[in-house]
């Protein structure tokens, strides 16, 4: 399969330089658009062309890319009505970029099995600012035959593209890597709460935690912009989707069974953070939700 027809499905803040990329590389792409239309306009401009349903875009294509937030889409786009299942085919690749929990996963994976459809797990990292310069990172998880296959367009919009395992593993991957970041996250708002409370200076927390081993890029993306300006949106990732892939983790611990006191801990400030009313916020608003619960100033104004 040299130039693979592809679908793509979910064109959102990811999705839709994903699909850019794809186009500018030559791919021929079928959208399917869930509500949000507002950014279609550029993508059918370049020559895409949009199918009706989810199973229309299937039956147009050999690879279908799922672009969406987690496990309920995903599994709605495979099930519903008009949905991949309906369409599926002998030879037909199904690509889930998004963090979906394993155990669904798995029964999509082996309900698309019986139709001849390969599911391969391929969720991203980086943010929609590298998915419109095509330099995102993705963990795929797949067998080596369709590792090869995919490889070559997944780095279309992707410029780090790791083989991470056999089906299955890439979201696992992907829920590990989400809990360290979140935890970090997590610990970075708590402990600029207590300095706060305590009176130190914010400023010279910074200072000395960016020149020593505590320093990562999660705390530059939390705390420079935050400090120097009052700048909340330096981490691109939504506070209600952080405490979701938390839920996945923690979920995927229960189930093995593993002791998960540091994703539980996690999980909990991020739920905390929703419920005070950040939901709709990105991550660095866990400043905004400790000001909030412990009535202390971070965030300058």
């Amino acid at each position: 399969m040299s130039t693979p027809n592809i679908g793509f499905i979910g064109i959102g803040m990811m999705g839709h330089g994903m699909a850019k990329n794809l186009l500018a590389k030559g791919y021929a792409l079928t959208l399917k658009a869930n509500r949000n239309r507002a950014n279609l306009a550029d993508l059918l401009d370049a020559g895409a062309k949009e199918a009706k349903s989810n199973a229309a875009c299937a039956q147009a294509s050999d690879i279908v890319f799922i672009c969406v937030t987690g496990s309920p889409q995903v599994e709605d786009i495979v099930y519903g009505k008009d949905g991949l299942l309906e369409a599926a085919r002998p030879g037909l690749r199904v690509v889930d970029t998004s963090t979906a929990e394993p155990e669904s996963s798995a029964r999509i994976r082996a309900d698309l099995a019986a139709r001849g459809v390969k599911l391969i797990d391929a969720p991203l990292a980086r943010t929609p600012k590298e998915a419109e310069e095509g330099r995102l990172n993705t963990m795929v998880g797949a067998d080596a035959e369709d590792f090869a296959t995919l490889e070559p367009v997944l780095r279309a919009f992707c410029e780090n593209v790791f083989h991470v395992g056999p089906p299955g593993h890439g979201h696992v991957l992907k829920l590990v890597n989400n809990m360290m970041a979140m935890s970090f996250a997590a610990c970075i708002a708590e402990a600029f709460a207590v300095a706060a409370k305590s009176g130190l200076d914010l400023n010279k927390l910074y200072n000395v935690v960016s020149a020593g081993g505590v320093n990562c890029g999660i705390f530059q993306m939390m705390a420079k912009e935050t400090l120097q300006s009052g700048d909340v949106t330096g981490f691109k990732f939504g506070i209600s989707n952080a405490r979701k892939d938390l839920r996945y983790y923690t979920h995927l611990a229960e189930m093995l069974p593993v002791a998960s006191f540091m994703g539980e801990a996690a999980h909990q400030s991020f739920v905390q953070a929703v419920n005070l009313g950040f939901g709709d916020k990105l991550i660095a608003s866990l400043f905004e939700a400790q000001e909030k619960a412990n009535a202390v100033a971070i965030v300058p104004r």
